[in-house]
């Protein structure tokens, strides 16, 4: 995108530093280069110390064994608080505590500014749901929409936009419109089947500008021509192959009627990929299974939580902030961050302890589902992108008397260190920590702490497998039942599968990661790859 000197920018809907001229420009491109040289620098650096000054890397390696371990216990204690909030949010019948929510009810129920106190019912709040695809099978579709009837949610309450990208075969798509139209069309209260067109101005070829398309589409079809009330609709966005466990929308409506300041937030429920999971390799289970501890572990340190993949808001935000961005790749999280800025740091996540299940990464082949897999992992590290994002809206509104500094402070330390943990610490645990052996020759073999490093070491890290064993057995707990064509012996495997986690988060976590970071800090900007969808 060329740079134009007279352009008049919207700063909350910069995708990267091309999209500014002059300073604004020169300030981004430095600050899209901070989070891989921070990262690249780390490693540099200790490696290089590892010859140099071997003996002061294997002190740094110690302490931070000490470290990893204490992280892990840490967070063990949240993914135990967090799965059993889990269990009990999924055995809460939402639908009938919805219900019964009054005016009168207690403080220690609901807030007390909630919508609740303020006599909205549920029967007032309608549901939008997005569900932007591409080139997904009609089957993965129809068993979206399906699990949306089957919620227990009225669906005449329901608002469905199924947008479908025109690009690739636009008979095709239109095709997929037409059947999707008339199968489920009757069923929901609206449903609509648009395309959304290729090359547009202003856009990229990303799922959030599809999403913004279907957004503007039923703002003018149906919310505005029917004067439906901008305050008393949920939006969710959906990935297509996400499919709503019973209950789903009666627990967000339950959230939304009952926090504190509902127009200030989104609500992220927990993300786990049993679609296909009794199908999936075994490095892509892993990979989910952990994705999906993370979430759960964030659910618990609601300061750190952002939005992530399906989720939901309201329409009144999403429409104040003027829908998704049409030009970046992570619109999940920068959505959330669009919204923190616009607030001045007023909007937060409110964790829904509830789950919506989506598929694991497969495709044909081992090999082919391997490199899709890293793909992945490598799009969704790119989300590193927010932190200039961040950065940049911050410095531009510090001097407003309205923003949160502390609280936009925290958040953007909080990115910063994510990012550059994933990056470095798989990397600093399974590499660095045994180059001062390698790469530190007489003057450090020949030391005492050199003979003790590998003892420390496997102590350390022998301990901190309690938190793999964990994991291990918290994954078991939450499988869906096994089919019938599986014997008992797949549920061990399956369990015992976890002893490659130390592999597995250094092939598709630490160096995805650092890839993408490197990608942004040359300015050698990614698109939006589509994971392919194969049951």
């Amino acid at each position: 995108m060329d740079q134009n000197p007279e352009k008049q920018v919207d700063f909350l809907k910069v995708s990267r530093a091309t999209e500014l001229s002059g300073r604004d420009y020169k300030i981004y491109r430095i600050l899209e280069v901070f989070p891989g040289l921070f990262s690249l620098l780390t490693i540099v650096i200790l490696v290089a110390l590892s010859y140099l000054k071997p003996v002061l890397v294997a002190y740094f390696i110690v302490a931070f064994d000490v470290y990893w371990l204490l992280l892990v216990i840490y967070m063990a204690i949240f993914l135990i608080s967090s799965y059993r909030k889990l269990k009990k949010g999924l055995r809460t019948n939402w639908r009938e505590k919805t219900e019964t929510l009054r005016p009168d009810m207690s403080t220690a129920e609901v807030a007390t500014d909630s919508l609740t106190k303020q006599g909205l019912s549920w029967q007032d709040v309608r549901q939008l749901i997005v569900l932007p695809t591409f080139k997904e099978s009609t089957e993965i579709i129809r068993e979206c929409l399906t699990g949306l009837l089957n919620d227990g949610f009225p669906p005449d309450k329901m608002i469905v936009a199924l947008t479908i990208e025109e690009r690739g075969d636009a008979a095709e798509a239109r095709r997929k419109a037409d059947l999707l139209q008339a199968e489920f069309g009757p069923k929901f209260g609206r449903f609509l089947a648009t395309l959304h067109p290729d090359g547009l101005s202003g856009e990229m070829k990303v799922k959030g500008a599809n999403q913004a398309w279907a957004a503007k589409v039923v703002k003018e079809t149906i919310i505005d021509r029917e004067n439906l009330d901008y305050d008393k609709i949920l939006v969710s966005v959906f990935d297509i192959d996400t499919v709503v466990v019973p209950g789903y929308f009666f627990a967000l409506t339950y959230k939304f009627l009952t926090v504190f300041d509902p127009y200030h937030a989104s609500y992220q429920p927990v993300p786990v990929y049993h679609n296909n999971i009794w199908k999936a390799p075994f490095f892509s289970r892993i990979v989910a299974s952990s994705n999906t501890f993370w979430q759960m572990i964030m659910q618990i340190r609601q300061e750190s939580l952002v939005t992530y993949s399906s989720h939901s808001m309201t329409w009144r935000a999403l429409e104040e902030i003027g829908f998704w961005s049409t030009t970046n790749v992570s619109e999940d999280a920068r959505i959330f961050w669009h919204c923190l800025m616009h607030y001045n740091g007023h909007y937060r996540v409110e964790p829904i302890h509830f789950e919506v299940s989506m598929d694991v990464t497969v495709d044909q082949g081992l090999l082919r589902t391997a490199k899709n897999l890293y793909k992945q992992q490598r799009r969704w590290a790119w989300g590193a992108e927010n932190i200039p994002y961040l950065l940049f809206n911050a410095a531009k509104r510090w001097k407003n008397e309205q923003f949160d500094r502390r609280g936009v402070v925290s958040h953007i330390l909080i990115q910063i260190y994510g990012f550059h943990a994933w990056a470095t610490n798989a990397l600093i645990v399974a590499v660095i920590g045994w180059l001062p052996m390698f790469l530190g020759g007489d003057r450090f073999n020949s030391t005492v702490l050199s003979g003790n490093l590998p003892a420390i070491t496997q102590t350390l890290m022998s301990v901190a497998m309690i938190g793999l064993v964990l994991s291990a057995v918290v994954s078991a707990l939450l499988l869906p039942k096994r089919p019938k064509k599986y014997k008992f012996w797949k549920n061990l495997f399956m369990t015992l599968e976890w002893v490659f986690v130390p592999v597995a988060i250094v092939i598709f976590g630490a160096i995805p990661c650092l890839e993408a970071q490197i990608r942004l800090m040359f300015g050698k900007y990614m698109g939006f790859w589509v994971t392919p969808k194969i049951r």
